[in-house]
Parts: structure tokens; C-alpha cells; sequence
């Protein structure tokens, strides 16, 4: 979606005028267009009300809310409508419902309750997408295409079963290369006839989510959920494409979400769209982890932020207020990470039902006398005052964190060695240490392109998947820095182990070989010894979690354990390859380690840290046309002073000049354009 088009960044959200009186859709309109609002996401889940049965289809209302729209200047999001699939098609279609991992068919309810290999699901979702798209394929309105809603879950009745032989077939060609890379000799579980196989679930090889018999197959039912998921959605797409080739089509994602494969996904979306609702405890760099993994998922290009809430969410445990000023800093925490949209769900507080106390723009009260729109007003006055400078823009980086979901998902399927390992959270401690030190991050896919970095960070590359070896040491011997940790280099893509002793495909890169994988318990550490300084780093510092008992095969040793019987070995080390050098950290350290390491070899690489990076104080740069735009968002609720170069440059939210040391209002935000 080129966004540079428009004249401002698009603001608005998730609006649901069907459930509601006719009446009340006037009042709607006028506080939309009071709180400076371009966009609605309108047709989410209308699914019952636009087909009320098999042969009728009744788009009078949808009609009037895309007119209405149109005549308010506000851009239509308009989805498919088939988030949830109708009550008689439950009834009339079984094949339509899921079977859960307990092998338990479903009833009608809910949401996201399609079989995504139901024939009848996939015939009537592509026939209903394709009778909207042609139905409002020249609709003034229209802007952007919407497909279903935050697509998740999974099924393991008889289509998906018999679907997943067939993905297999494509994927092994024959019973002995699937036999092979299963190693299914273990427990005696070769297979002979395709029909043998059966969705690993709590009936056969699982027994709970995580913990499984047979990693290649559960792997592989991973790879082929995600995949059948996908192949709903192309579908619609598709059906959409043949009427509107030129509208941009999209559906919400949702960050870290562990079921979908979202780097393949977005090879199919035309812009990335997702959805944001950080608890109010979770950490802030967290959530600018989550905002650069869906910037990476096209290369680096702008994505939309679909959703997120004005105040208040209604589905987490305690469910707290945005304080004052927060829903903004969040905001512009989206943009200064890549987004080019603000959207909210919902604008109008449902009446009834699960998402009744799930904060809006326009609350129960119904008028606009309350803080939350008075802050979103503001806040569209605000994106008015910028326009388009923003739009389009990018976030150059020099350093690249490498992530990967099929990766995730064989750690956590893995029988060993510690049930507390969990790859995003060690993704997000390296991306913490960075971002504590204000330098700004690429996030990665393992077959993305590594020349645009001089510095490459993959935390536990479990998986080595066909080619990478290649491509790293390549990265590597050109100068790069490439730096990877514990439990790395272990199996192939089938989550086979390479033989000849870990990091397996790594080991002459890394100039290591891991003997043994130490578990420590919850609450035990040992100690990182350094041996000389690198850089302000030196002395002693903790790790956990696991600890890899390393050999030196030629690395520089950097720093060694310091407790239990493997005192003294390796737990740092460096080995020089080509004109670069590749690193091994092989436990878990804590914060002051890891941002000590890191701000190390940024300087060794002579990456400048950006301007105005105070405690609490986040900071990013989006580079437009020469331009360059510098993010301070202060997330303490205390105000700070951070500091400038001289004539530094002019904050565009107040127009005043930028320079010296400078005051940022608790929970204030600035956007400044260099001079």
C-alpha cells in the first residue's frame, strides 16, 4: 500500500454501526470527524447479517455504512466478514467446526471456529469475499481490503488429517524420506501406508501443547496448520484480486503470536497490518521488539497498526487503565517504530457480549465529554499538524537480530534440556540490551539478507535450515560480526540432529565444540568471569538457565565460568574467520552483561548511539528523503532531561527548536526533524 499518497497518516479504528440502532450512526459520524478520524474498519464479522441462509445475500445495510462513510470523508477498512462463520452453516455443514487437540468436535460459538480444510468453510468464505469485492469494487470509500480477523488456532478432525497427508506427500515424496527425517525406528513407528498417519494431538503423539513424542511430526503439523490457514486466506485474496487488483489487501497479525508462520504470510499481504495490546506491566521494549519483528515481515517497509485500545482492555487478568498521556506515547511508539496508521478497536463501546467493557472512543455515556476522546481528539489534531512527512519513511539500522518461527516452535517442542526455555524471551533480552543502550534494530528472518548489517545477533539458532551455514559465513568473512548462543547449530529443518558434535554446522565458524548442556533449576546461576576487559566491560557477572560446557577449537577465549565442575571453561569466546568474527555466549547473562557486550562491539564497529537515550527514555529514527526524524518518548511518568547537539532541530509536535540539554514532560513525546 503506498501511503505516501495520502495526505496524512490514517487514523481511526474498528467500527461496528450494525449493532446498533440506525439512530445512533449520525452521532457516530460527527465525533468521528471531531477527533480528527479518516478510516473505519467496518464488516468484521457480519457474516450472519450479510447471508442469513445458503442462496440469500443481503448487503442493504453494509450499502448504507459504506454511503454514510463516503459522505463523512472517512475511508472504508473493509473486511470479508468471515472472522466467524453463521449459526446455520454450523448446523447445516458440520465439517465447518473444529476438532480441538483433545480430539473434542465443536459446537457453534466463539470465534476463529472454522476447520481451515473444511471444503464448505473454503467454498463459502471465497464466495462471500468475492460478492463484496465485486459488490463495492468501485466504491468511493473503499481504500483498504480487510481478510477475516487475527486468524488463529488449530484443528485436528478428518479433513485436517487427510490434508496433512497430502501436505506431506508434497513435502517427502515418499514414506522412507518421511520415515528418515521422523526417525520414526524410535518406539517402532514406521509407517507404511499414508493412511497410518494421524494429526499429532492429545489422542496420539502430544500430550499437552508443548510436550510431544515425535518432534518431526508435531514440527511438521506446525508448519502444515500455518500453511492451511494461509491457503484460506489466498484464497479470499485471490477472490478479491479478481475485481480490485489495484486495492491493497491486508489482514490483522498479532506480533509474537506463536501458531503462524507471519514471514510466510507476508509474502501474501500487500502491507502488513497487526494488532498491539501490551499489558500495562509488560516491558516497553517488549512491545518495540514486537512493532520492528512486524516491520521485518517486509523487508523493512511501513507497516498499519490495525488495533489497540483508546484506555482499557477486557480480557487480561486486571484490566487497568492507560494513565493520562499513555495511549499517545504507545502511539507514537508504533510510529517511531514503523507503523503509518493509528487505529483503535472500537470506536463505539459495545452494548453486550465479551467486549462490552473493552475501552472505545465513544464510551457508554455516548457523548464526548471524557478524558479518553479529549486525548484522542488531541491526538488527531496532532497527526492533522504532521501530514504526510512521515509516511513512507524508514528506520535504518546496522544491527539485525535473526528470528524464526518454525525455530520457535522446535525449541519449545523439544524434550530437553529445560522446560524454562523460552526462544522470544531470549530473543527480547539481546533486543533489550540495544535498545537500553538507544541503538536502533533490524529484526531479521533467517533467509533475509545479511549485507545490509555490520552486526548479526541470532540467540539460540537451534535450527540450521539448508543454506544458512553458507550465507553466514559469508556475512562473516566479508567483516560482519556474527554472534549466536547456547543450545545453536543443534539439528536440521526436520529438527534432526547433526552428528559430529554441536554447534553441528557452526563449529568451524565458531571455533568451539559443546561437549555437554547444563540445566540450572529456577533460582540458580553461575558467573561469567571476565578474563580481560572489552571495553567497559569487565569483572563478574551471573547467567542461567543453561549453561553449553565449550572447547576452545581456535576461538579466543573472552570469559569462563566461574562455578561447579566446569569452573574455568569457556563461556564467551570470539574466533576471528575471514576479515570478521564470529561469537558464542554460551549461558543465558544477565542485563549488565549483555548490554556491556553489545555496546562493546557497536563501538568496535563505530555504531553511533542515538541522541536524547536517558533511563525510561525511548529513542528511534525514521529517515525520509534525506530527512532524518528522531523519536524521544519519555515512558516515566516523571518529566527528564535529555540531551542535544547544538541547533539540533525542530521538534514538529510544538515547532520549537531543538538544542542543548532539554526537558521531555513525563510520558511526553517529541518528534524531532534534523536540522
Amino acid at each position: 500500500m503506498n501511503t505516501s499518497k495520502l495526505p496524512k497518516m490514517l487514523y481511526g479504528g474498528d467500527y461496528n454501526p450494525e449493532q446498533w440502532d440506525r439512530s445512533v450512526w449520525p452521532e457516530d459520524m460527527r465525533m468521528l470527524r471531531l477527533a480528527g478520524m479518516d478510516i473505519a474498519t467496518v464488516n468484521v464479522f457480519s457474516w450472519a447479517m450479510l447471508q442469513p441462509d445458503e442462496t440469500t445475500y443481503n448487503f442493504e445495510t453494509l450499502d448504507d455504512i459504506m454511503d454514510m462513510l463516503h459522505k463523512n470523508g472517512i475511508f472504508a477498512c473493509l473486511a470479508t466478514a468471515t472472522g466467524a462463520h453463521p449459526a446455520w452453516m454450523a448446523r447445516k455443514y458440520p465439517d465447518v467446526l473444529r476438532t480441538d487437540f483433545d480430539g473434542r468436535k465443536r459446537k457453534f460459538g466463539g470465534r476463529h471456529n472454522s476447520c481451515p480444510n473444511s471444503p464448505n468453510y473454503r467454498n463459502y468464505s471465497t464466495l462471500l469475499a468475492s460478492k463484496i469485492a465485486e459488490r463495492y469494487k468501485d466504491h468511493p470509500a473503499l481504500l483498504l481490503w480487510h481478510v477475516s480477523n487475527e486468524y488463529g488456532g488449530d484443528c485436528y478432525c478428518d479433513n485436517c488429517a487427510a490434508a496433512f497427508r497430502v501436505w506431506l506427500r508434497r513435502k517427502y515424496g515418499t514414506l522412507d524420506k518421511l520415515n528418515e527425517q521422523w526417525n520414526t525406528r524410535f518406539w517402532g513407528h514406521t509407517f507404511y501406508d499414508w493412511e497410518e498417519i494421524v494429526p499429532p494431538n492429545a489422542l496420539s503423539e502430544q500430550w499437552t501443547g508443548d510436550r510431544t513424542n515425535f518432534q518431526g511430526i508435531s514440527l511438521d503439523y506446525a508448519r502444515f496448520n500455518s500453511d492451511g490457514m494461509l491457503d484460506c486466506y489466498k484464497l479470499e485474496y485471490e477472490a478479491i484480486k479478481r475485481h480490485t487488483p489495484d486495492i491493497p489487501v491486508t489482514t490483522n497479525l498479532m506480533g509474537t503470536y506463536k501458531t503462524l508462520d507471519y514471514f510466510k504470510w507476508a509474502k501474501h499481504m500487500d502491507i502488513v497490518s497487526w494488532d498491539n495490546y501490551p499489558a500495562a506491566d509488560t516491558p516497553v521494549s517488549y512491545t518495540a521488539m514486537t512493532h520492528d519483528l512486524m516491520r521485518a515481515l517486509k523487508g523493512g517497509a511501513p507497516f498499519l497498526l490495525m488495533e489497540q485500545t483508546p484506555s482499557q482492555q477486557n480480557w487480561q487478568a486486571y484490566n487497568s487503565l492507560k494513565r493520562p498521556g499513555v495511549m499517545r506515547l504507545w502511539s507514537y511508539q508504533a510510529v517511531a517504530h514503523g507503523a503509518d496508521s493509528i487505529m483503535f478497536f472500537q470506536l463505539r463501546r459495545s452494548v453486550g457480549a465479551c467486549e462490552k467493557y473493552h475501552g472505545a472512543l465513544i464510551e457508554h455515556v455516548g457523548h464526548e465529554h471524557t478524558r479518553v476522546f479529549r486525548e484522542c481528539a488531541e491526538l488527531g489534531g496532532e497527526l492533522q499538524k504532521l501530514g504526510d512527512k512521515l509516511l513512507g519513511s524508514r528506520l535504518p539500522s546496522k544491527v539485525a537480530i535473526m528470528y524464526d518461527w518454525e525455530n520457535r516452535w522446535a525449541i519449545e517442542y523439544s524434550s530437553g534440556p529445560s522446560i524454562a526455555l523460552k526462544y522470544v524471551d531470549e530473543i527480547h533480552k539481546y533486543y533489550d540490551a540495544l535498545y537500553q543502550l538507544g541503538i536502533q534494530v533490524d529484526i531479521v528472518a533467517f533467509d533475509d539478507d545479511l549485507s545490509p548489517y555490520d552486526i548479526v545477533l541470532a540467540p539460540v539458532m537451534y535450527m540450521v535450515k539448508p543454506g544458512m551455514t553458507e550465507r553466514i559465513e559469508a556475512f562473516v568473512k566479508k567483516g560482519g560480526t556474527f554472534l549466536t548462543t547456547f543450545f545453536s547449530g543443534i539439528v536440521n529443518e526436520n529438527d534432526i540432529v547433526t552428528l559430529g558434535g554441536y554447534p553441528g554446522e557452526l563449529r568451524s565458524l565458531l571455533g568451539i565444540w559443546a561437549e555437554e548442556i547444563d540445566a540450572l533449576f529456577p533460582g540458580d546461576s553461575n558467573r561469567i568471569v571476565m578474563k580481560d576487559s572489552l571495553g567497559a566491560l569487565k569483572g563478574e557477572f551471573k547467567c542461567s538457565l543453561l549453561c553449553d560446557i565449550i572447547h576452545s577449537e581456535g576461538a579466543d577465549v573472552i570469559a569462563e565460568y566461574g562455578d561447579d565442575f566446569y569452573a574455568g571453561s569457556p563461556v564467551v569466546t570470539r574466533n576471528r574467520f575471514g576479515a570478521g568474527e564470529a561469537w558464542y555466549v554460551a549461558s543465558s547473562p544477565d542485563a549488565e552483561f549483555l548490554q556491556g557486550l553489545l555496546s562493546a562491539l557497536c563501538a568496535e564497529r563505530g555504531i553511533q548511539l542515538l541522541p536524547g537515550k536517558q533511563p525510561g527514555v525511548e529513542v528511534t529514527c525514521r529517515v525520509k528523503d534525506g530527512r532524518s526524524y528522531l523519536f524521544v518518548m519519555n515512558h516515566n511518568a516523571n518529566a527528564v532531561t535529555v540531551t542535544f547537539g547544538e541547533d539540533y532541530g525542530t521538534d514538529l509536535l510544538t515547532d520549537r527548536a531543538v538544542s542543548g540539554d532539554t526537558q521531555v514532560e513525563g510520558r511526553g513525546v517529541m518528534i524531532v526533524e534534523a536540522s
